[in-house]
């Protein structure tokens, strides 16, 4: 699925909702007087999906991936952030939302990590380079491989029809 806009993206949607959870979990009163740690975690949580957007808006393939490892790296930092909440006696009676927070940004990582798997392998350079004629060829091969696909689906459908002598 082709997007046009981060907006529609899953993994950005998970990345808002983690970072509205962490908002939820820091607005527990065992945050009251840690404000740094609060401030923290809730900018890490933040950047995650604010690195998205941000390398998507670029507009080139090298710099969307160089975001989309930020934005791992955020996910990280909340990750280890959360690792220490569950460490300090004071936050015990959050474990379970804490661990449930963990999972979220482990899930989100794997996402990023798999979309820049598949960006690194991918001969296109970004919205930025495609000239017309470039277009005209991506379109092209689109089209050819739909065209393709018609004849493999028919040719599956009437499998007696192919591969025998018309002399039979």
């Amino acid at each position: 699925m082709k997007y046009s806009r981060f907006e529609e993206l899953p993994v950005w949607k998970a990345a808002i909702e983690l970072a509205v959870r962490i908002y939820q979990l820091t607005s527990q009163s065992a945050f009251k007087s840690r404000y740094s740690l609060r401030d923290q975690i809730e900018r890490a949580a933040v950047s995650v999906s604010n690195n998205i957007a941000e390398g998507f808006e670029r507009g080139t393939t090298q710099e969307l991936l160089s975001f989309l490892y930020i934005a791992r790296g955020s996910c990280g930092e909340v990750r280890s952030m959360l690792c220490l909440l569950e460490a300090l006696p004071v936050f015990d009676h959050l474990k379970f939302e804490i661990s449930n927070l963990k999972l979220r940004a482990e899930g989100i990582s794997r996402q990023l990590r798999g979309w820049a798997d598949s960006l690194q392998n991918s001969p296109i350079k970004g919205q930025r380079y495609l000239t017309d004629k470039t277009k005209n060829s991506i379109r092209e091969a689109r089209e050819r491989e739909e065209f393709l696909d018609e004849i493999r689906k028919v040719r599956a459908a009437s499998p007696a029809t192919y591969g025998r002598n018309e002399d039979e």
